[in-house]
């Protein structure tokens, strides 16, 4: 088996402290979260913010102030988040790309219904000009793909040469309102993908164990972290992030693979070194 690329979701935009005590919510909360998790083994990390009463938020300062203390500390790649606000504008949802030209960036490639009580909104103008924004400042989009609809509209915008492919999936099982989290449909989702695309996954919830094996059982890449699961085990609360990505690569290892550094998860995704970490 090649690397395989442990990259931890640590905050999200929805799971609280009442949630999970030890969820990160501050930016030094994140950097200090994300530092354990790079010594833990992951190679990317996802990251969101919250504003002062703990929600989700795009406020580009927040997002500056994280990647700063997380780059003065580790070379782990970063992968900002583009909807972290479901009622932030097109305008929020870009400006910290701008800004901190990061190496990679959520690409959420359709609507759908959102936890059965409100929708997620990514108009076709706005995808078009997501593409754009991410192509001018060499920030490689994840396709998140929570439905096979999804799929097919990110193939579209590769074949239209909007998205560069042949592009890096991430799919993501069991968002209520998305395809639902079992190995059957994961194996479906990856019958999708044309051979040269790169690809991860991750359950959320009670499925979170079951997508992670399926996963490094037909190789792919892997999403660990509070933003998708809050518990290590049945009735038991994770104590960090870093708990999930040293199993992740504890498993990843025993099944006779190795695991991803981010200089290789950067060869792997073709990134290039940032600018800040090649001096």
């Amino acid at each position: 088996m090649a690397d395989t690329i442990v990259t931890v979701a640590p905050t999200g935009a929805f799971p609280t402290k009442e949630h999970n005590p030890a969820i990160p919510l501050t930016p030094r909360e994140i950097a200090e979260d994300v530092y354990e998790c790079w010594q833990a083994g992951a190679a990317i990390a996802h990251l969101h913010m919250r504003d002062d009463a703990g929600k989700g938020t795009m406020d580009k300062g927040r997002f500056v102030e994280t990647v700063g203390r997380i780059r003065e500390r580790c070379d782990i790649v970063l992968n900002l988040t583009t909807s972290g606000d479901l009622n932030a504008t097109d305008e929020t949802r870009m400006a910290h790309l701008i800004e901190l030209k990061p190496e990679l960036a959520s690409f959420d490639a359709g609507s759908m219904n959102w936890m059965h009580s409100t929708l997620f909104i990514n108009r076709p103008d706005f995808l078009e000009k997501l593409a754009a924004v991410m192509n001018e400042n060499g920030v490689r989009p994840e396709i998140e793909v929570f439905d096979s609809g999804m799929f097919y509209t990110a193939t579209h915008y590769i074949h239209k040469g909007i998205l560069r492919g042949p592009g890096y999936f991430q799919f993501v099982l069991g968002a209520p309102g998305g395809i639902g989290a079992t190995v059957e449909n994961l194996v479906f989702l990856k019958s999708l993908l044309p051979p040269d695309a790169i690809w991860s996954a991750f359950g959320i919830g009670a499925a979170h164990l079951p997508i992670l094996f399926a996963t490094l059982a037909l190789g792919g890449h892997v999403r660990v972290g509070m933003e998708d699961n809050v518990f290590y085990a049945k009735g038991r609360l994770a104590k960090n992030n870093a708990e999930f990505v040293a199993r992740a690569a504890r498993l990843a290892r025993e099944a006779n693979g190795s695991v991803a550094t981010p200089a290789s998860a950067r060869h792997i995704l073709n990134l290039p070194t940032p600018k800040a970490l090649a001096a």
